[in-house]
């Protein structure tokens, strides 16, 4: 006999619960009365917001590997360095571990969170049997690592900011910057546009 009841749930009791404090309130109310942060039981439209986002930062990830994060100028002498470049020459260099920070956090980092953003968002809409609990996590996860991602261009921005020795030496910001943190940009309000609670509609 198949089971008909519904599974206790704060919409099923009346309640809404606030994405920013966590606060409980009547389904009715339309502000959190602790943050004051408009209320709904569910993001409208929350798979097809993060999704359409999620597909941007995917085409605006290949720019920000093709063209030059930065360009170095030394007494005339222009070279420019991608990102998948810098990594290369930093290890030649011998600075393993700026390599391997830059790596991680460039390149790692930004293509694993697509990867989890587009696997909630399937799980979200076409998958029946679902874990809840550990896409929940991953959700978390996925939040939390994905601010990490501008460290290649905040050492950027540093190094623009730093050096800067008239015809000696200078440093430029290439145009795979600015991409690279649109990338960024997009996955974090992607990730903010996902809504968990979706995820646990599916529960029998």
């Amino acid at each position: 006999m198949v089971n008909s009841i519904k599974p206790k749930t704060a919409a099923n009791s009346g309640l809404v619960n606030c994405r920013v404090c966590h606060q409980l309130a009547p389904i009715t109310t339309t502000h959190c009365q602790r943050c004051s942060t408009a209320l709904s039981s569910r993001v409208k439209n929350s798979v097809q917001i993060s999704l359409s986002l999620l597909v941007t930062s995917i085409l605006l990830y290949i720019p920000a590997n093709i063209y030059p994060i930065m360009s170095t100028e030394l007494l005339g002498k222009t070279t420019e360095s991608t990102i998948i470049g810098g990594i290369i020459l930093f290890l030649e260099h011998g600075s393993y571990f700026i390599a391997v920070v830059i790596l991680i956090a460039s390149v790692i980092v930004p293509i694993a969170k697509m990867f989890a953003l587009a696997w909630l968002c399937y799980c979200a809409t076409r998958a029946d049997d679902i874990k809840q609990y550990e896409l929940t996590k991953l959700y978390r996860v996925t939040e939390f690592i994905g601010k990490w991602s501008m460290v290649d261009v905040f050492v950027v921005s540093i190094l623009v900011a730093l050096i800067q020795l008239g015809e000696i030496m200078s440093i430029k910001v290439g145009f795979a910057a600015t991409a690279f943190a649109a990338v960024v940009i997009m996955t974090m309000i992607s990730a903010h546009q996902f809504d968990t609670r979706i995820l646990w509609d599916k529960v029998d």
